[in-house]
């Protein structure tokens, strides 16, 4: 597997990062897949494999760059690489599990492109994606090992790319939570690089992850592995959010993250709409960062460029 050489220019990006963090709100980009299929990408741009948004890294970066520019255009501090998929079960859905380092490493070159083409004199940032992929290691759907070592080339292919953190999004599983961590971490050895990883899990309407876990035992499972930031995204909107929050300012020894979807999805005859607007969400952050201290905040699904400028 191929490996980043260690850039001081990278480690020195982290280390502000970490500093931003540390004293102030960071504001991060939001919704992807979205952005990505508003500009209508064709089954030859996704080289038949429809709906593998990783693929457009290496057939349209064109595209995949112009999603980034638009939030950095807006003022953004950082963006996500188009990676959220680019791991051992979501590729092998396709059968392209071993491009997993290409299509990460693409991701980020483009992300790092578009932060530095900004030349105002604000650091801009790199956050790599990393995706719960599709099997959960608890309910036995593929080995713990094997998920660790995608994760791994996952995490490799980021920080080769120029991603200045790595980011754990999404998580249902605490175990599989668990295997994306350890890949980062060992991929960040082999590259002889000290990035900051995060960790975001999804708590459903129910008020617990995917599978029954509550955020009290996310935290007791996900805190000791090292990670530096722990939050929440995707599912639902920050109303939801917030009794989770709560308990993760009240417990939590590290510092905390939140990107919540435009509310609830309302199902009309169009599909699924997002009715929480630019200002609502906003307002939503403002109480969160006064209330809870947090120190990322962005969107997730259906969130655009005009909410997070505001």
């Amino acid at each position: 597997m191929a490996t980043a050489v260690p850039s001081s220019a990278q480690q020195d990006r982290a280390n502000a990062l970490r500093e931003a963090l540390a004293t102030r709100v960071v504001v991060a980009d939001g919704a992807m897949g979205t952005m990505l299929q508003a500009r209508d990408p064709s089954l030859e741009d996704f080289q038949q494999l429809e709906g593998c948004n990783e693929i457009l890294n290496v057939t349209r970066p064109d595209i995949v760059r112009s999603v980034h520019d638009a939030y950095f255009a807006v003022g953004v501090d950082c963006v996500e690489t188009n990676t959220f998929g680019a791991n051992f079960s979501a590729l092998g859905e396709y059968e392209i599990s071993g491009r997993i380092f290409e299509l990460s490493e693409a991701g980020a070159r483009i992300a790092r492109e578009a932060a530095d083409a900004y030349a105002d004199g604000r650091v801009r940032w790199v956050l790599g994606s990393i995706g719960p992929g599709t099997k959960l290691p608890t309910l036995g759907h593929a080995p713990f090992e094997v998920l660790r070592e995608g994760f791994e080339r996952n995490a490799a292919g980021l920080v080769a790319g120029g991603a200045d953190a790595l980011l754990v999004e999404t998580s249902q599983d605490l175990l599989q939570t668990k295997a994306a961590v350890l890949g980062c971490k060992r991929a960040l050895a082999e590259a002889g690089l000290d990035l900051p990883v995060l960790v975001q899990v999804t708590v459903e309407t129910t008020g617990t992850m995917l599978l029954g876990s509550e955020i009290g035992a996310a935290l007791t499972a996900l805190e000791p592995l090292g990670v530096d930031y722990i939050g929440l995204n995707c599912a639902t909107g920050p109303a939801e959010m917030s009794e989770h929050l709560r308990y993760l300012a009240k417990n939590a020894r590290i510092g905390l993250s939140c990107m919540p979807n435009a509310g609830l999805p309302v199902l009309g005859k169009d599909g699924a709409h997002y009715p929480l607007s630019p200002a609502e969400l906003a307002d939503a952050h403002d109480v969160f960062t006064r209330e809870y201290g947090l120190s990322l905040v962005g969107g997730c699904c259906g969130t655009t460029p005009e909410h997070l400028r505001a």
